[in-house]
């Protein structure tokens, strides 16, 4: 969805009814699709207009990232050891910390708001993988096509096949991997997929590349020609053993959260986070809430009160860290 002309619309005292966000569109998000609404009942929700999305991925974490720090500056009687606050940018695509400067940043630790619901807490995230493979097809005339033809669009459709159905991310939830179909077009001469590919297990992780990169071999012993090549390239690893030799970061969060009277809820990220590459780059990072729902398109929202627990999590942190 755009992320230009937000719209945002702000719901006082959330009844619990479907909301209609565009009535002109008839877009109405309903609690049937949605039940975790009926959790913020008597609370402020912001949502879209229904032609956007709301860009609560990340604005929310920013503004509660802004919020902790004016709270700590306008009471100093609040101890706390020296803080580092840095933004990314690009995370969507991949490049959030491409030249963020670890060793400029000075910190042995740090914590990423740029999770979901309130109470979440993660510190596990997919190993994930690209993959972009190109057809070569032969285009005959199709009156004259007999054992000469390769139609580049049914190949792609037979690799497509040969994947795990049951692998695809609609049927898939928790700690389950998945080949994600994401992009493709082409003609009877010329095609091209593309495939993102996610799992928490690094073993499963690389048997799913291996059997991809199989079924590639296998087209191209079936049609005599290297046919079919693949471009694909490790995107980023499960932070999980890079934070668990530090795992007060994680423990510190949890009563961080108790101490705001949140129930922690510690659960794999289906995702990714710039935390995992800031892991790997020697800044161990877990991610903590932001309080919203629904990223990446118009059903995005999020509850005020969540972004508000949020703050009192990071001050809470910063309390702890000081008794220390």
């Amino acid at each position: 969805m755009s992320g230009e002309n937000i719209k945002p619309r702000i719901i006082e005292n959330y009844d619990g009814s479907d909301i209609v966000l565009n009535r002109e569109k008839q877009l109405v998000m309903t609690t049937r699709e949605f039940p975790e609404l009926k959790k913020y009942v008597g609370q402020t929700i912001i949502t879209t207009d229904g032609n956007t999305l709301l860009g609560a991925d990340d604005k929310a974490g920013i503004a509660e990232i802004m919020a902790a720090v004016s709270y700590l500056l306008k009471h100093p009687e609040i101890k706390h050891g020296d803080i580092r606050i840095g933004f990314t940018h690009d995370e969507e695509i991949g490049h959030g910390v491409d030249f963020f400067d670890v060793k400029r940043f000075a910190a042995d630790f740090a914590y990423t708001m740029d999770g979901g619901a309130i109470g979440e807490l993660e510190y596990e995230n997919f190993n994930a993988a690209s993959a972009k493979i190109a057809i070569q097809g032969r285009n005959i005339h199709p009156g004259y096509a007999k054992d000469k033809m390769i139609n580049a669009m049914l190949v792609a459709m037979e690799l497509n096949a040969m994947l795990p159905v049951n692998e695809r991310p609609e049927f898939t939830q928790d700690y389950d991997g998945f080949y994600h179909l994401i992009h493709m077009e082409g003609s009877v001469e010329n095609a091209t997929i593309q495939y993102i590919i996610r799992d928490h297990n690094r073993t499963k992780f690389e048997s799913k590349k291996e059997l991809l990169t199989s079924i590639i071999r296998l087209l191209n012993m079936r049609y005599g020609d290297t046919i079919v090549t693949i471009d694909m390239k490790d995107q980023y690893y499960n932070m999980k053993e890079k934070v668990e030799p530090h795992m007060h970061i994680v423990t510190t969060a949890v009563k961080a959260m108790e101490m705001a009277n949140i129930k922690p809820m510690v659960v794999p990220i289906r995702g990714g986070t710039d935390g995992a590459r800031l892991s790997y780059m020697g800044l161990p990072c877990p991610n903590i809430f932001a309080g919203g729902h629904n990223f990446h398109g118009k059903f995005e929202y999020v509850p005020l009160e969540s972004m508000v627990k949020a703050t009192e999590v990071i001050v809470n942190i910063a309390k702890l860290y000081a008794e220390q």
